[in-house]
């Protein structure tokens, strides 16, 4: 499956609240939070996928020692965010409303 772009996710979220007639300012803010939390789970990803679950540091000392990537521990609590967002927008997988495609 392709990665979704930033813009199509947030149209996505628009649509689903369009056809529940709230697509208004303080949801339209929650949408764009889900979408910034959405930006940085992407880049945890592509860090964790890049140094691992853990990774060579340096001390202040010069001594070289195996830190714990904190990415590993910051991605779920932003996934549960997300997740959070979508319940407080009323969007389910049972009620999405039908969006155009473009092939």
């Amino acid at each position: 499956m392709a990665a979704k772009s930033e813009k199509a996710i947030r149209e996505s979220l628009m649509t689903q609240l369009r056809a529940k007639g709230a697509d208004v300012s303080h949801f339209e803010g929650l949408v764009d939070d889900y979408v910034e939390y959405f930006r940085l789970v992407k880049k945890m990803k592509a860090d964790i996928k890049k140094r691992g679950l853990s990774y060579t540091a340096t001390s202040a000392a010069g001594k070289e020692y195996e830190k714990d990537n904190p990415n590993v521990k910051l991605l779920p609590q932003y996934t549960r965010a997300m997740l959070t967002i979508l319940k407080d927008l009323g969007l389910t997988t049972d009620k999405v409303a039908e969006e155009d495609i473009e092939l």
